[in-house]
């Protein structure tokens, strides 16, 4: 007969845990990256400087003529970015020719920077057309009012150029606001595992519309939310120009050596409300906007240009000159009828029309016939 011996399940130890990769580095600096007001400042290359500068001015006096223009009933909407144009002058600027900007809807100063007609940047908001100007051409995808779904379209573009082996970078921009969506999470977390050619903007300027930074997130900072992807994180005063266009360029270069993707927080500020639909002192003093008034990015590197001897009265009256005749332009233009085509509803929507689409184009084609000859 055969003797039954209990056993007693002793599991094997677990292997040592260790990080897949150092944390440390990931991380962002305590405080905001900073040029202006610091000895590190005299660096700064002169033309940089000279170029942020007429960039800045201009883009302030885009942002007060397109305000204006809204006001007039010319515009539908304007998401001014005044106080945040050291963000989207240096995106811009950060970036070769062949690489791709991935605005969202308050970034159209980035889109001029770029090189794009602002009249076409504003036919978006005018309601005009679908988006405006071609994508292709100006390496620039559409202002994108849903937020963060720029995002992930940032990731699939640069993911397919590594792979195509073409010497792309694709540098997508977003709100605080937009860090809260899922859209952020699925790109930047993508973009870390494919080490993707991208670097993500995220745009602090303290309000998701009304919601202040605080109701949105519990993390450090925003810079701090790279780590859990993969990636690093920087931190920069968004109202320092050469800080932010440094910043930018740095982790352009990254992307493009094979170093993967980076996200930075630019901290700044939304001088304005939301869009003209909203009043914002409904959530926000006024010593709070006065306070960043006075930290103004236009306002900074004047005084930097001023304390070397770069910016005397004539360059300040030549650059304001030039700002003002854009503005005359864009006002000009933008005060003309636009003579639309309705049938251009069915055109960019897909590379074939669906039969639906093709159903309804023929109706609307007869109904325009129709009215044609009852006139």
């Amino acid at each position: 007969m055969l003797a039954l011996r209990a056993v007693v399940y002793r599991p094997a130890p677990p292997p040592e845990w260790k990080p897949r990769t150092d944390p440390a580095p990931l991380l962002p600096d305590p405080e905001p990256y900073r040029l202006l007001g610091t000895d590190a400042a005299a660096g700064v290359d002169p033309g940089l400087l000279l170029t942020l500068h007429a960039h800045l001015v201009r883009g302030r006096r885009f942002n007060t003529q397109a305000t204006a223009l809204t006001r007039q009933g010319r515009l539908a909407v304007y998401p001014s970015s005044t106080g945040q144009e050291a963000c989207q002058v240096a995106a811009a600027l950060a970036l070769e020719e062949r690489d791709w900007l991935f605005p969202s809807y308050r970034d159209t100063l980035a889109a001029v920077t770029r090189g794009i007609d602002p009249v076409q940047v504003l036919t978006l908001l005018r309601g005009d057309w679908h988006t405006g100007y071609d994508p292709r051409e100006h390496r620039t995808a559409p202002l994108s009012t849903p937020l963060a779904t720029q995002l992930p379209h940032a990731v699939g573009l640069a993911h397919a150029a590594r792979l195509r082996g073409d010497d792309v970078v694709a540098l997508a921009l977003v709100g605080d606001g937009g860090t809260s969506e899922g859209d952020f999470h699925e790109a930047l977390n993508f973009a870390a595992v494919w080490q993707a050619p991208v670097v993500f903007l995220v745009q602090n300027n303290g309000f998701a519309i009304s919601v202040p930074l605080a109701k949105q997130t519990a993390a450090p900072s925003l810079a701090h939310k790279a780590v859990g992807y993969g990636m690093p994180g920087r931190l920069v005063d968004g109202n320092d120009a050469p800080a932010v266009h440094r910043v930018l360029s740095d982790a352009v270069a990254r992307a493009r050596r094979g170093g993967g993707p980076t996200l930075v927080e630019a901290v700044t500020y939304r001088l304005e409300a939301h869009t003209n639909a909203d009043d914002a002192t409904r959530y926000r003093e006024e010593p709070e906007v006065e306070a960043w008034r006075a930290h103004d990015p236009v306002v900074l590197v004047e005084r930097e240009l001023t304390a070397r001897g770069l910016l005397d009265e004539q360059r300040r009256r030549s650059v304001t000159e030039d700002a003002e005749a854009m503005a005359a332009r864009l006002r000009e233009r933008m005060n003309a009828d636009a003579e639309l085509d309705p049938m251009d509803l069915f055109g960019q929507v897909y590379a074939e029309r669906t039969s639906q689409l093709r159903e309804q184009a023929a109706h609307l084609r007869a109904e325009l016939e129709a009215e044609g000859e009852a006139r």
